[in-house]
């Protein structure tokens, strides 16, 4: 039963993905405002560094000289994102879409963005779309938009597609297709960084079911010596969750680290799902408090308040 209603979602999934092209691109929001929160908040973004807008200036010189090239409309997307631009960036990608229909890219990177502004039922739409656009085709390293310290990309365009999609899932409540999403992306998952970061979110969806056992077969890949460049605090989780790690080493060690946000809610959730709820929603509110409001860990965090309490 559980099968056929996936299979049945996915089917919706695909008429609304085909009838996309007559919804509005952005829900209508106040002046200045970026995104309602899931706690019914209004979310606008500070100023950029002056780095973040010689970085978008020099983007926007390449789609001036040629805004019909896919990789300087991409750019020039992601760049606007790294402003907090995210409607704007969402805007630049449509753009793309309607330039380069078939190119999954610009689904996969609009996704993310309807992500940041909690637009879940867009971005499930759009990542749906990337997918199907990726079947059959050779897998490609995606380049940072952010180096890491190693200088090596450590996420490709299926990897970001699935991983995506399955938060996005998550964020909905909707466990069983989250968990559809995290085992296609666990099969094809290109290194460590992204079997820990994929991982870590299987894991909690399996024990949010009560999945226990299946859980704990989960984390069986997961050791102390993998080759992690830059999702540390996701690996930290996992041998928490494997009783190989403690609850401070989580933090301490690595929450400037990518993925930061998203130890310091994996820690609340695992309280949650321990039976320590009061523990889980001071965790939960001390993110709202205190992350950057487009991190995973903080939509996640509002995401269990909005749902759970």
């Amino acid at each position: 039963m559980r099968r056929l209603c996936i299979s049945l979602g996915v089917a919706i999934l695909s008429m609304a993905v085909q009838a996309q092209d007559s919804v509005p691109v952005l829900p209508d929001v106040p002046q200045g405002v970026q995104a309602i929160s899931l706690l019914g908040e209004e979310l606008r973004s500070g100023e950029p560094s002056q780095r973040l807008q010689d970085n978008l200036a020099a983007a926007r010189a390449d789609y001036e000289r040629d805004p019909n090239d896919a990789d300087n409309i991409i750019w020039l997307g992601r760049r606007i994102a790294y402003t907090g631009d995210y409607r704007g960036a969402i805007e630049v990608f449509s753009e793309g879409i309607r330039k380069h229909p078939g190119d999954a890219r610009f689904y996969r990177h609009r996704g993310h963005r309807y992500i940041s502004i909690r637009e879940l039922d867009r971005a499930i739409a759009d990542l749906e779309r990337a997918a199907q656009l990726i079947e059959g085709t050779k897998d490609e390293v995606e380049p940072d938009g952010a180096p890491n310290p190693a200088g090596i990309p450590v996420s490709t365009l299926h990897s970001n597609i699935r991983y995506h999609l399955g938060l996005a899932y998550y964020l909905k409540g909707d466990l069983d297709n989250a968990l559809r999403v995290y085992e296609a992306a666990i099969a094809e998952t290109p290194n460590d960084d992204m079997r820990v970061a994929t991982t870590h979110w299987q894991y909690m969806s399996l024990r949010l079911l009560g999945r226990d056992a299946e859980a704990r077969a989960a984390l069986e890949p997961i050791h102390e010596d993998m080759n992690v460049i830059e999702s540390m605090p996701y690996h930290q989780l996992c041998l928490l969750y494997k009783g190989e790690s403690e609850q401070g080493t989580v933090l301490d060690s690595n929450i400037t680290a990518a993925g930061g946000d998203s130890a310091m809610y994996g820690l609340a959730n695992w309280h949650y799902y321990n039976g320590r709820r009061d523990e889980a929603k001071a965790g939960f509110e001390e993110m709202i408090e205190n992350s950057g409001w487009a991190s995973f860990g903080r939509i996640a965090a509002e995401s269990d308040l909005a749902r759970k309490y």
